[in-house]
């Protein structure tokens, strides 16, 4: 899948049209780098990435929102997009040659009503459009890996998918997710990772709730005070039965003791819905602790003191405390779904036992009037208050029975996933073998050595890694790491026929080396059936590159991107 154009409008006046070509497409700013000049950041070169990454899916937050200091925005940027006549349109296709299998995507920042938000026409909704976009371009409706997910590692203008080659997607994303997304990359069939995701977080709530357990009692104790209640039990009933009473105390006796049956049940299912409550309200309380409370204004002021001695300062502190914060906020609502329905459950549950109190405590002056000695009421005393013992236990019992039973089915139900998975393990290494004669050649043209791709199989999943066949995989080589992998991995999925972007978003290329940056440029992109989408300044590009010849748009202090 390539893209065919980037339309920004406002009302029916086109601000900007900027088409893509194949290979190298330069954003380029004209703003000379020189000392005392002015920095060209704010021309909007990085905003193209984020004008496409929004119409792919994300909340646009960013292209308002100053980098430096993110949640404070920029005011004319801000009321410019949010303007009711402001739209842009992406259009994607599968050949640059034909318009037969565009995938137009129209956007605008309104809400509610005056939401713009379309495919091919036809509107969507936050939910249908990952989905339908994953159709369309993936031809896959699997429920993992997400949209999402498949497009951040060709959507690279963030620090985190700057510095990391594999792990494109939050430092949050578990084991089993990453497992899901390598094996797509990979052409593996992963149609049962979503179950197992779901597996492996009922197992953690599952989990959760034993250690709670093995906080109050062990299982072996509960077993060893059941077998003295009940040979408490059996001699209570054996002296009792040796007393004589009337029937009208037999039928009560029957009847109360129906009834406290019924109040045990009740009781064992209150305990372990409120036990699940308290998880819930538990976790969410310790999520809501982890929203970041810190004086973004003090930190703001030490930043500004900071930049006067180190101009090139990273400045992403609020920048991760606000994505922090979201991913909590997230996370809030996946922890309280439950709630209503635990809560309705509960109140019903609480009703019966009522009742049956109710009955019992009836019950029990009935029983009174009837008793015809004292040693049957004292006898009768010693035999409730042991059944209430044995209630006790056996609930607390049959909650460990329960949640070691589901463990042990969830246990097993991930291994026999985890089975399915491994048995591909010949062709997940097939596969690695054959990225890897991409990906080694590609790197090897770079820097004169070889990257490879490995995999491992963890507890929870595989992980990939990438190391260097000479062991010198040194940091100061990760951007030009991170192109011959993108490059490599389009190589790749075309050899195998595997659905994939053939466009790369990547800001910052010019801090690679010039020779290395000549050699993506002008060779390794040539190389590749790809669009290679650069935010440049020009005068930091090697001589040797002709920037006319694969310029998309020139912006400037004088016409930038949305010429406000």
């Amino acid at each position: 899948m390539f893209l065919r154009s980037l339309v920004i409008k406002k009302g029916e006046a086109v601000i900007r049209s900027i088409p893509f070509h194949m290979g190298l497409n330069l954003i380029v700013d004209e703003t000379i780098s020189c000392e005392g000049q002015e920095s060209g950041n704010n021309v909007g070169k990085t905003t193209v990435l984020k004008l496409i990454d929004f119409c792919l899916g994300s909340d646009g937050e960013n292209i308002y929102l100053e980098d430096e200091f993110k949640g404070k925005a920029n005011a004319q940027v801000e009321a410019f997009v949010k303007r009711a006549d402001f739209e842009v349109c992406l259009t994607l296709t599968r050949d640059l040659d034909s318009t037969m299998d565009d995938i137009i995507i129209r956007r605008n920042f309104l809400e509610r009503s005056a939401k713009v938000f379309e495919i091919n026409g036809e509107k969507q909704t936050l939910k249908s459009f990952p989905a339908k976009l994953k159709s369309l371009v993936f031809r896959s409706d699997d429920e993992k890996p997400t949209w999402k997910q498949l497009v951040a590692k060709n959507i690279r203008y963030e620090k985190e998918r700057l510095t990391n080659t594999l792990k494109v997607l939050s430092p949050y994303t578990r084991t089993e997710e990453y497992e899901a997304l390598y094996l797509f990359w990979l052409g593996v069939d992963v149609d049962i990772n979503a179950r197992k995701q779901k597996k492996i977080r009922e197992r953690t709530q599952e989990r959760n709730l034993m250690n709670r357990l093995k906080k109050v009692t062990s299982y072996s104790q509960i077993n060893q005070s059941l077998i003295i209640v009940d040979r408490d039990i059996k001699d209570l009933s054996e002296k009792r039965a040796s007393i004589g009473d009337g029937e009208d105390y037999n039928e009560t006796l029957n009847r109360f003791v129906e009834v406290k049956s019924l109040i045990q049940k009740f009781s064992r299912v209150i305990t372990r819905l409120e036990l699940r409550k308290q998880l819930i309200l538990e976790s969410r309380d310790a999520l809501r602790q982890e929203v970041s409370q810190v004086d973004l204004s003090h930190v703001r002021s030490v930043y500004e003191q900071a930049k006067a001695y180190v101009p090139n300062l990273q400045r992403t502190f609020e920048e991760t405390v606000v994505f922090h914060n979201q991913m909590v906020q997230s996370k809030l609502r996946f922890v309280s779904v439950e709630l209503p329905e635990l809560e309705t459950e509960l109140k019903e549950q609480r009703d019966q036992l009522e009742a049956a109190l109710a009955e019992q405590e009836a019950l029990t002056l009935q029983l009174d009037r009837l008793g015809y000695y004292g040693d049957v009421r004292e006898l009768d005393r010693k035999l409730n208050s042991a059944f209430e013992t044995k209630g006790s236990l056996e609930s607390q019992k049959k909650l460990w029975d329960e949640t070691q039973d589901k463990l042990d089915v969830l246990e097993e139900e991930i291994d026999e996933i985890n089975k399915g998975i491994y048995s591909k393990d010949d062709l997940i290494q097939q596969q690695i073998t054959e990225f890897n004669r991409y990906f080694s050649l590609l790197s090897k043209q770079l820097y004169g050595e070889q990257f490879v791709l490995s995999s491992d199989k963890k507890e929870k999943g595989y992980t990939l890694e990438i190391s260097s066949i000479s062991g010198n995989l040194g940091t100061g080589k990760k951007k030009g790491q991170i192109a011959a992998f993108d490059l490599a991995y389009i190589q790749f999925a075309d050899s195998r026929e595997i659905e994939c972007l053939h466009f790369i978003l990547q800001d910052q290329i010019e801090n690679v080396h010039d020779n290395q940056l000549s050699s993506i440029l002008t060779k390794l992109v040539s190389q590749t059936n790809c669009q290679y989408i650069l935010p440049v300044l020009r005068d930091k590009l090697p001589p040797d590159i002709d920037v006319d010849s694969h310029q998309i748009v020139s912006l400037s202090q004088k016409d930038k991107l949305f010429r406000i």
